[in-house]
């Protein structure tokens, strides 16, 4: 078979799927991703606070207008002083989180010592980017990273888009569906020496407030004992708030909505 040639004004242009039709040939057909009902995961938000950052997500995901599950973890610990966020895509975004914490565990055993704040991100960069083809036939993954510089003794935070570019945010972020609402919660309610109990209320109230208007954001379920994963990252570490916690600062929250 001899190479195809055309003319200028009679060219395919920079298409494959053109030039392989063009020859008389039919290009495999492709399947559309929302056929498929892939669980996407949703809202997600991080602070700073006075000594840290608290990061915060409901426990939603939804395929198109399904519930698919109503308990599944968005925020994860990716090592001793940081963590990881998901949105988009549920599957691939749990593959992303495990390699990275793979690659965090393998760099400290290697070097003997954590990889920068900074490092992580770039690292967490990658990840995405390497997951573009796989976002442009709709499996996006959107994570956020969070966590405390101990050489600093700061918390930073930072989140990205499909391609894989990073942005560093110095108060607070919010993404997922219900991001723009969970984020100007945030916005209303933030000051630089909040404390973490503070942080963690604020927190809370943001995702109460997305799940009010975003059908895909979920709320607090207490009748199957269900509350959003919340954590803070500090000197001290990685600590998740336990459920016990988080019914208190939902029951807060709850009477101030009666109040209205």
């Amino acid at each position: 078979m001899s190479l195809p040639f055309f003319s200028p004004t009679d060219s395919p242009g920079p298409s494959f799927v053109d030039l392989v039709q063009r020859q008389g040939l039919q290009p495999s057909s492709t399947v559309d991703v929302t056929e498929l009902n892939v669980p996407h995961a949703t809202t997600c938000v991080a602070l700073r606070y006075r000594d840290g950052v608290v990061m915060a997500g409901d426990r939603r995901a939804t395929s198109g207008n399904w519930i698919s599950h109503r308990a599944m973890e968005k925020v994860v610990q990716a090592d001793e002083f940081s963590g990881v966020a998901i949105a988009g895509a549920a599957g691939p975004a749990m593959e992303m989180i495990k390699l990275f914490q793979l690659q965090l565990e393998h760099y400290e055993k290697m070097e003997g010592k954590q990889l920068s704040l900074e490092g992580k991100a770039n690292q967490l960069s990658i990840l995405v980017r390497n997951n573009l083809p796989a976002a442009m036939q709709g499996l996006m993954v959107v994570p956020l990273l969070a966590g405390y510089e101990p050489r600093d003794g700061v918390g930073r935070l930072w989140d990205y888009d499909a391609t894989g570019g990073r942005y560093e945010e110095r108060e607070h972020v919010a993404i997922g569906s219900g991001g723009m609402l969970a984020g100007t919660v945030i916005k209303v309610g933030w000051r630089s020496d909040m404390s973490r109990d503070e942080a963690i209320t604020l927190a809370c109230k943001a995702l109460w407030e997305a799940a009010e208007a975003d059908s895909a954001t979920g709320g607090p379920d207490a009748l199957r004992g269900v509350f959003p994963i919340v954590a803070s990252i500090s000197a001290e570490g990685w600590k998740s708030s336990n459920d016990d916690e988080l019914s208190g600062v939902f029951d807060t929250i709850a009477e101030d909505f009666k109040s209205r």
